[in-house]
């Protein structure tokens, strides 16, 4: 009897480890938003800025799918943890020219944005 208990009890073990590795493997993709400043209304449609999002930053390591929202003045960005981060991410949108959070867009970039997206 006192074997039986005790081959529950390490089934029941095995059962809550499994699903407690299981569940945290399903967390490694993250959603973010992060604040910027753009100052045109088209940005997801201009062929300067639209092209940075869907391209450059669309070919970050880990990056899975960017939204730019004009009006809120945020970038959403999914992205898998295990291979990336939230300050890279951050670094590249600095890279293409738009501040993220609190880190500053980079001068050279911000200088090649079209005029209407400059703030």
């Amino acid at each position: 009897m006192k074997t039986l208990f005790k081959s529950l009890f390490l089934l029941f073990t095995l059962f809550c480890i499994s699903t407690t590795a299981s569940a945290q493997e399903k967390k490694t993709v993250q959603t973010a938003t992060i604040k910027t400043a753009i100052a045109c209304n088209h940005c997801k449609v201009c062929e300067t800025c639209g092209e940075l999002f869907d391209k450059k930053l669309l070919r970050e390591k880990g990056v899975q799918m960017v939204e730019l929202n004009e009006e809120a003045m945020t970038i959403k960005v999914t992205y898998n943890s295990k291979k990336t981060d939230l300050s890279t991410i951050k670094q590249a949108i600095s890279k293409l020219g738009y501040d993220a959070d609190d880190i500053k867009a980079d001068p050279n970039a911000y200088e090649k944005l079209d005029g209407c997206c400059k703030v």
